[in-house]
């Protein structure tokens, strides 16, 4: 991928020299996914917020992580990295810039927040175990730069586009907080819906991040051409390595999808290719779709 092409964005915050200072320990390590999973299962049964949830054990058993010195902050390497978000960021600001001018509404930018470890957000307390997330208390998203890496060692899902799906579906979830569409999940499920589950509330908001994703893919492409042999394969790869029953089988060794929160790797594969074959936003609609 040549996304060396794309505009740097001036909306990237970088905290990791600064660190968390709190990290939740289990057999001596940070949080796992398959434990993530379960808080956040739990988190939605108990009708809490997931991430406070996590903020609070973390609150509770935290201990002190150094930070990254600003040698290891400065790092090429790191820096590259750095340069790279800033570049993926910039194009889908572009993008949705376009596609909301298009429609004759306005698109206000997110701000991404780079952190070490854990970090203090608008939607409480988040230790990089989470993943990148986005928070729609304070329009922001927030990122780890190591999680591309246990994509790359864990998920075998290597790539800087991968990468780029990753940044590119976080702010999908900004695009839902700015259609008005996060608060309509958030008034169905306090009446009532369901959250959770293969067909539930939480999944198909995922699922149309994901084809959100695949939109900016689509006009970004159309813009510079920077896609090279194999990148759309490290995309479809990256979904479908964080289905939730590829990670339920891996972590509980079967696949639960009344627990289901993100979609199994099949849906979010057709989600993505879905954005990206159509580039039009009135095709992600999956909240009226019959079938995910």
């Amino acid at each position: 991928m040549k996304w060396d092409k794309g505009r740097r964005s001036d909306n990237v915050e970088d905290r990791r020299s600064a660190g968390s200072g709190r990290r939740l320990p289990i057999g001596g390590k940070g949080l796992s996914l398959g434990g993530v999973a379960i808080v956040l299962v739990v988190g939605m049964l108990l009708g809490q917020d997931p991430l406070q949830l996590l903020g609070q054990l973390i609150g509770q058993e935290g201990y002190e992580q150094s930070p990254p010195t600003q040698q290891q902050v400065d790092d090429p390497e790191q820096a590259q990295r750095v340069d790279f978000v800033r570049a993926i960021l910039g194009d889908t600001e572009d993008t949705w810039q376009q596609l909301f001018d298009e429609r004759g509404e306005r698109y206000s930018d997110p701000r991404l927040v780079l952190f070490n470890g854990g970090v203090d957000s608008a939607c409480g307390f988040a230790s990089s175990a989470v993943g990148p997330f986005y928070c729609p208390g304070d329009d922001q998203v927030y990122l780890d730069l190591s999680f591309f890496d246990e994509m790359a060692q864990r998920f075998s899902a290597a790539g800087d586009f991968a990468q780029a799906y990753v940044i590119a579906h976080e702010v999908g979830h900004h695009v839902q907080n700015q259609l008005g569409i996060s608060q309509r999940v958030q008034q169905l499920s306090q009446s009532g819906a369901p959250m959770e589950g293969a067909d539930g509330l939480s999944v198909r908001q995922e699922l149309q991040a994901d084809c959100f994703a695949g939109i900016w893919a689509n006009r970004a492409q159309a813009r510079h051409a920077w896609l090279e042999s194999g990148d759309v394969e490290e995309a479809l790869n990256a979904a479908s390595a964080i289905g939730d029953d590829r990670l339920q089988r891996e972590t509980q060794g079967q696949v639960v999808p009344d627990a289901f929160t993100h979609g199994s790797s099949a849906q979010r594969v057709a989600w993505f290719q879905r954005g990206f074959s159509a580039g039009d936003i009135d095709q992600c609609d999956s909240f009226s779709a019959d079938t995910l």
